[in-house]
């Protein structure tokens, strides 16, 4: 097969991935001039974004005046244990305020206040409630509304259609992108000036997960693949609540916004657990008793509950409790609502909670607690990028969303995740649309590399007796689970190593019967590709941060060294070889390090707009 006689397009930018960064870089590119592409694995209108449910943190002060932007990145830095990239922190805490009310100003329907402005709701490891939602459907409030602007703005779209490989041109810069169609297999290559990563998580690596079936880490391992650099893979947060009955749905995610409305978490002893658990830095902030909890529930008083601790905290101490013997009879705990809220204020604020637990668990969670335990949810680690223009550490590659790591540190707040998408997003479509217009010609690559590409990607079909790619990804996703997942040790993550290896020569043997055209086998048998990668960097990551700090939790070394809080890791992949080595933190600079030397609570804060 020669490249003229591959399906071929010629675009300034090409973006892979159509969830919030992906649609809110093209809806950018676009209006800079850029004559830009959106390609998408799935349907548009169906990324993952859509499962986002409470809302996108903005320190826009709707509800508490005393928020700002400072206070916010103060939280994310803090959330992220002082390992994100205080600039993409920084650019995050000013900028979201802005793109939520650009949000606004495209259509989307926001909950208010009793003012009339936008409503803020409390999430973990938020000072001040700032989450805007629209109920707990806001992921897909904002996918229904970029997409709908972007399709207004004529922007083309080539749906169902799986990237396999970046291609350089002879500068080594990426020039190409060649994908096949998911339902006809035929190949097609995208030739341009800039590509932008925006493919989504990691998660479909592990056995139970919140992540929908796109989540195979395209986007990180074709970074890699094309020579880019990812940062902080050992550190993945798993969700505290998901779905834990029946096991058909088992890791499916239940939003904290159901805990910032009011739920509280209790073992089957009926005990509110979480006030076990406080650490010292967050006690300040946190209700340290059940009375002093109600009591925020039932006055406005702003000491938090600790069902409100970033997402680590639960996580662990539900583990915890579980492996004491005091989880419930699936392997979960409580999350009650039923007892606090009336069930017309659940109906009206958590509808889709309300359908999902009645639909697929037959649980009426206005009368009934819900069985919840942790689920791989959200990669911190990704492509290394630089915080202004979202460049790669290869030229010409973008990447915004999940698919970028340094924002988040070693754990991710709740709601960073929605206005992450749209503040870096539009930022990749600026970087990317500048450098493609200040490009006089599209660069040329090779056709044996193109043809190159295409052998490697059909290889699975031209197998006989090969092994099943099915098995193969079970297998996978249960030493990920087992020996990588939310608490490990050095014998585990050694195990894991030695048995990825494995997997990687059983990935690199697998086969596909029957043709090109809808071969789910097939489409398997490259995804694996992926998610081998993905999970070594991982694992190899892992075991060489010998402390526990956010979504990394190591039995054998349970506290936060100093040391490694001065580094990030870096994975590489050169020659066939993948390397993990450390490299210092950025340095932050001292206007903003003077916020965490002495940040003592408001003590009694008055909110305005009216229901928190």
């Amino acid at each position: 097969m020669t490249e003229s006689s591959v399906e071929t397009h010629d675009y300034d930018v090409v973006i892979i991935g159509a969830g919030g960064a992906g649609l809110r870089a093209a809806i950018e590119s676009v209006a800079r001039g850029a004559k830009t592409a959106l390609v998408c694995k799935s349907l548009l209108g169906k990324a993952h974004t859509v499962m986002a449910e409470g809302g996108l943190a903005a320190a826009m002060g709707n509800v508490w005046p005393e928020d700002n932007w400072k206070v916010h990145f103060r939280d994310t830095m803090r959330g992220g244990k002082m390992l994100n990239n205080w600039r993409m922190a920084e650019l995050h805490a000013k900028e979201a305020p802005d793109r939520v009310y650009e949000l606004e100003e495209w259509g989307a329907l926001f909950d208010r206040t009793k003012d009339g402005l936008i409503l803020q709701r409390d999430f973990g490891g938020h000072r001040y409630a700032r989450l805007a939602h629209v109920g707990d459907r806001t992921g897909l409030e904002l996918i229904r509304t970029l997409q709908q602007r972007a399709v207004a703005m004529g922007i083309d779209v080539f749906m169902e259609l799986k990237i396999v490989k970046l291609i350089h041109d002879d500068s080594g810069a990426v020039a190409g992108a060649l994908g096949f169609w998911r339902n006809s297999g035929e190949f097609v290559l995208f030739r341009g000036k800039s590509f932008v990563l925006a493919s989504g998580g990691i998660g479909k690596s592990w056995k139970y997960t919140s992540n929908s079936w796109e989540s195979s880490g395209d986007g990180h391992a074709l970074a890699l693949w094309a020579g880019a650099d990812l940062i902080d893979m050992e550190f993945v947060q798993f969700h505290p609540t998901g779905m834990v009955w029946p096991l058909s749905v088992r890791g499916l995610l239940v939003t904290e916004g159901v805990r910032g409305d009011g739920g509280i978490l209790k073992n089957s002893d009926g005990e509110r657990f979480m006030f076990n658990y406080i650490p010292p830095m967050f006690a300040p902030d946190t209700a340290d008793s059940v009375e002093e909890a109600d009591k925020w529930y039932d006055d406005k008083n702003f000491r938090r509950p600790p069902e409100l601790l970033p997402r680590d905290e639960v996580a662990r101490s539900i583990n915890s409790e579980v492996k004491a013997g005091r989880g419930t009879a699936h392997g979960g705990v409580y999350l009650d609502i039923a007892s606090r809220r009336s069930p017309e204020y659940i109906r009206r604020r958590l509808p889709s909670m309300y359908h999902q637990f009645k639909e697929l668990a037959d649980v009426d969670i206005t009368t009934t607690p819900m069985e919840v335990g942790p689920t791989c949810h959200y990669a911190m680690g990704g492509v290394r990028v630089d915080p202004d223009s979202t460049r790669a550490t290869v030229d010409g590659l973008f990447a915004a969303g999940e698919v970028a790591g340094g924002m988040h540190g070693s754990n991710r707040l709740g709601g960073n995740s929605l206005s992450d998408l749209i503040v870096f997003g539009r930022r990749a479509g600026i970087g990317a649309s500048e450098r493609a217009l200040g490009m006089t010609s599209t660069p040329k690559i090779s056709e044996a590399l193109v043809n190159d590409a295409i052998s490697e990607t059909l290889l699975p079909l031209t197998r006989s007796d090969a092994e099943n790619p099915f098995s193969v990804q079970h297998d996978l996703q249960e030493t990920m689970q087992d020996l990588v997942g939310i608490i490990r040790t050095h014998r585990e993550l050694e195990e894991a190593i030695e048995k990825l290896e494995v997997l990687q020569d059983r990935v690199d043997k697998v086969g596909a019967t029957g043709g090109r055209r809808f071969n789910s086998s097939w489409h398997t048998a490259v995804d694996l590709k992926s998610m081998i990668t993905v999970s070594k960097a991982c694992a190899n990551s892992a075991i060489l941060r010998k402390e526990s700090r956010g979504g990394h939790t190591r039995d054998d070394f349970p506290k936060a060294d100093p040391e490694f809080g001065k580094i990030n890791h870096v994975v590489s992949f050169k020659n066939g070889a993948m390397s993990v080595t450390p490299a210092p933190l950025p340095v932050m600079p001292a206007e903003l390090a003077v916020l965490f030397e002495d940040a003592p609570p408001v003590s009694n804060p008055t909110p305005k707009g009216g229901d928190k």
